[in-house]
């Protein structure tokens, strides 16, 4: 197995076990603390958001002094023994405390996405976060089902014990990886942007303005998750949490059919295509906003289907116009802004739902998508566009 393999696998176990619990936070709380206040769970998700916003950052900056893999050994071996502590604890406080810690180390694990793409040529890069986008889709698929059969015929806490295993799994693969004559771990391929610096695309602050879009994009994205499975089970006559899982992870069965076809294209410019993934998502969102067991699977595939096309196409703009020995810093700093959108939707979504039902979210997601559009549109199309142009011109 290669070390870009190695390393993917490596991702997937860490995703397995942060989504495990992801669908089924509302039921939880209730069957663990007698907690059934809609909004109590969207401050927690807030405070996870937070966390992550603040761990990523951090780990990012003292990846610039300790290597990727060495800081994975030491915080996930914490994030590990903190699992086993949410799994022991019965006081809800605590739990909040301890579980919040375990994310700050938790997040560490993000460390491995740059890291990978420092490995490998440029040309990789599109597929690879393509490849690693269907990685995250696929964890959130073993999560949601995984974590949907823990609920069902055990116990919600001994979702705890699985993450613990999980982390404690990654640090063993760091060690392993840094022991073993066969991978050379501090190995990185050189590469340069595609364009020259006068000939850019993206003028200055292409950070800034990435993290912006993005944030609104995930916003959007994220303010139907909380409570999707509730809102499944109140249209469906279905009341298994396996299947509300399954459904919950139904966009990450279709990332795979999204990959594969993405593999047989051949583009020059990858990140094209972002408005109508964002067109196609609207359509996704509308679709789940209706009642209907048939129609909201449909409206997963096709969401499902833009969601992926999008987030990888803003992902490849990124790294096209960073350089590798920037990649963790910049990436950090794009991640810091989805996650804010990601807080921004915790705090919200619990009062929305809270005061106008579970259906709200689609709505509101629907607007969220209509505005990233705009902004995508004024601050990055048109200068494409006009590049473009240009470029076809002095031919």
């Amino acid at each position: 197995m290669s070390l870009k393999n190695f390393l993917i696998l490596m991702t997937l176990i860490a995703v397995v076990s942060d989504y495990l619990l992801h669908p089924f936070y509302p039921q939880f709380f209730e069957a663990r603390f007698g907690v059934t206040n809609p909004e109590y769970v969207g401050y927690y998700f807030a405070a996870i958001c937070f966390m992550v916003m603040i761990a990523f950052p951090f780990w990012a900056y003292i990846s610039k002094k300790v290597t990727e893999l060495n800081i994975l050994i030491y915080t996930q071996g914490i994030a590990g023994i903190l699992a086993l502590l949410c799994y022991t604890t019965t006081s809800y406080t605590n739990f909040w405390v301890i579980s919040l810690v375990m994310i700050l180390f938790k997040g560490s694990y993000l460390l491995v996405y740059p890291y990978i793409l420092k490995i490998i040529t440029q040309k990789e890069h599109a597929n690879t976060i393509g490849l690693l986008s269907v990685v995250v889709h696929m964890g959130g698929i073993l999560g949601a089902v995984i974590g949907g059969l823990t609920v069902d015929l055990i116990d919600a806490s001994y979702i705890f014990l699985i993450m613990a295993a999980g982390d404690f799994i990654q640090m063993g693969m760091s060690i392993y990886l840094l022991s073993s004559k066969r991978y050379d771990t501090k190995k990185i391929v050189e590469t340069k942007s595609t364009l020259d610096a006068k000939d850019k695309i993206i003028p200055k602050g292409f950070i800034l303005k990435i993290g912006l879009v993005t944030m609104i994009l995930y916003f959007s994205d994220f303010i139907i998750r909380p409570f999707f499975s509730l809102y499944w089970e109140s249209i469906s006559q279905y009341n298994s949490k396996l299947i509300s899982g399954s459904i919950y992870a139904i966009p990450g069965f279709v990332a795979l059919i999204a990959l594969w076809v993405n593999t047989k294209r051949i583009s020059k410019t990858k990140y094209q295509g972002i408005i109508p993934a964002l067109f196609l998502g609207v359509i996704g969102l509308i679709l789940q906003g209706l009642p209907f067991g048939a129609i909201v699977i449909l409206g997963r595939i096709v969401y499902g289907w833009a969601i992926f096309q999008g987030l990888v196409r803003f992902d490849v703009l990124l790294f096209e116009f960073s350089s590798p020995d920037r990649y963790a810093v910049d990436y950090s700093k794009v991640h810091f802004f989805q996650n804010l959108g990601i807080l921004l939707a915790s705090f919200s979504v619990g009062i929305l739902v809270d005061a106008n039902g579970v259906q709200t979210p689609f709505t509101v997601a629907f607007g969220g998508f209509f505005i990233t559009l705009g902004v995508y549109y004024f601050l990055f199309h048109k200068t494409i566009f006009r590049t473009r142009v240009k470029q076809l011109a002095k031919t």
